[in-house]
């Protein structure tokens, strides 16, 4: 591992980068986890190691990095502190709006090297029509990095100048897009108080009747007007929230079970008659969560290499890409959420304690495990895929 004061953390590939950050990261655990935010002296570590622009065009200094690659940083980095791995995953989804901007725009949003887009989960304002832009009201919550973002994104139904009549699509659905503010503009409700993730901080913000122009609205499912021709402009924002996610618990798994392999170095169990190195049920229970993890995260990652692979080469993305995506992240998610809860029963009452991070793994992994992403009814989705059947593609697919 190269010192961070050796190498430029600016230097070298993503992964190098995110290697480059962990130790120090790992060490900010516990402040990071307190502070219920990425303090200003870590975010700043993390905006020198260009971890937030892995997937903005080139044309903006970013990586527009591949789904399987953007995975193993989230990974990387979650093994360090989850909650960190979260927002760079989080952060990365929302950073793709920057190739459906108009480039001008594109600039003056994802410009500065310390940018950063956040928004909350579900379409829970209103835009109504005036002339140049739109007026927005709504609340939305859940926006991971939040405090340390520079734009905040507000996911709208559309409405006519008379604020009643929806707009609709050529298919006569309803019209939604999402608008960006500058941070200073929106209230902002510090209501992040939580079990797990605390370093997110995801507040709430909410916007009155407030004016936003038509260059800072998009269309987030809508691909046929992105002005960067790179392979990651192909795939919609859920994959990559799929994947990033993904990666968080696979890393917040690998490092409970490091975790718990330095424990087994020192530590006897009250009562034991041998120490956990040398106990045999405890070798073949490690033994059998290491090949859990494995497993889920060659899953994952072979399937995102394949489906990014296909794309690339000129394939439309298609609903069993879609699928694939989708039942490989579920089960990492869900797997690596249950190897951390037989890590941290192995680890015994040594888990218990503040002063070791098996018990902020744990609660950061359950939180994971319970965002949409994880939601176990996924499962239902592909099943009826695979058996013929119509899934229901509102379900994240």
């Amino acid at each position: 591992m190269n010192d961070t004061t050796a190498t430029p953390l600016s230097s070298g590939l993503p992964l190098e980068r995110a290697r480059r950050v962990i130790h120090r990261l790992a060490d900010a655990g516990d402040r990071i986890d307190s502070s219920r935010e990425i303090p200003p002296d870590v975010m700043a570590m993390l905006h020198a190691a260009r971890l937030f622009r892995l997937t903005l065009p080139h044309s903006l200094g970013g990586d527009a990095l591949d789904l399987a690659t953007l995975a193993e940083v989230t990974e990387i980095i979650s093994a360090a502190d989850a909650s960190t791995g979260w927002c760079i995953g989080q952060g990365s989804g929302c950073a793709m709006t920057a190739a459906q901007l108009p480039p001008d725009t594109a600039r003056r949003v994802f410009g500065p090297a310390d940018a950063i887009l956040a928004w909350g989960a579900g379409v829970q304002g209103r835009a109504i029509r005036v002339d140049g832009g739109w007026r927005v009201t709504g609340r939305w919550s859940f926006a991971s990095g939040s405090r340390a973002a520079i734009w905040l994104g507000a996911h709208c139904k559309m409405f006519d100048t008379d604020g009643v009549t929806p707009l609709r699509t050529a298919d006569g659905l309803p019209t939604e897009r999402t608008l960006l503010v500058p941070r200073g503009e929106a209230k902002i409700d510090d209501d992040w108080t939580v079990m797990g993730l605390r370093g997110t901080g995801s507040d709430s913000y909410a916007l009155h009747d407030h004016f936003v122009a038509d260059a800072l609205s998009i269309d987030r499912d809508d691909q046929s007007g992105q002005h960067d021709p790179a392979t990651l402009f192909k795939f919609p924002q859920i994959i990559i929230y799929a994947g990033a996610f993904g990666g968080v618990m696979l890393g917040i798994a690998r490092g409970m079970l490091d975790d718990l392999t330095a424990l087994a170095l020192t530590k006897t169990p009250r009562g034991a008659a041998s120490s956990l190195i040398e106990s045999p049920v405890f070798q073949s229970d490690l033994a059998r969560m290491e090949a859990r993890l494995r497993a889920a995260r060659s899953y994952h990652f072979d399937t995102l290499r394949s489906v990014w692979n296909a794309v690339e080469g000129g394939a439309p993305l298609t609903l069993d890409h879609r699928i694939d995506v989708r039942l490989a992240s579920t089960f990492a998610i869900n797997e690596g959420a249950a190897v951390v809860v037989d890590a941290y029963r192995a680890a015994g009452q040594t888990a218990i304690f503040q002063s070791n991070a098996f018990e902020r793994r744990l609660r950061d992994a359950l939180s994971v495990s319970q965002q949409v992403q994880g939601r176990r009814s996924h499962f239902t989705t592909v099943g009826r895929h695979l058996l013929g059947l119509e899934p229901d593609t509102t379900m994240f697919i």
